[in-house]
């Protein structure tokens, strides 16, 4: 295999892992998002939940830009998880408070 070969395997590969985080990463970014946005928004319940579900798509068109607009697929992962992870976290302490 030689050396330009190899360049473009790899290069298949960063575009198949930043579409896979565009997609998965980013749908599942949105959905997070929009449950600790409905959980937190100081409105009324049906209020605050139509407005997280209308900010999820602003939330997956920014992940999918983001996913490849990253320096590198790594990049792109980590600035998907992270937010994920606070979504996540941000839902378990509401529900925690909650009960």
């Amino acid at each position: 295999m030689s050396n330009n070969e190899t360049n473009e395997s790899l290069r298949a590969a960063s575009i198949a892992s930043r579409a896979v985080a565009a997609g998965g990463g980013g749908f599942v970014l949105a959905n997070a998002a929009g449950v600790a946005l409905a959980a937190v928004l100081p409105m009324p319940h049906a209020d605050a939940v139509m407005a997280g579900i209308l900010l999820t798509f602003a939330i997956y068109v920014a992940a999918i830009v983001w996913a490849f607009a990253a320096r590198s697929a790594s990049r792109a992962w980590l600035g998907l998880a992270v937010p994920i992870v606070l979504s996540f976290v941000l839902i378990a302490a509401v529900d925690w408070g909650a009960g």
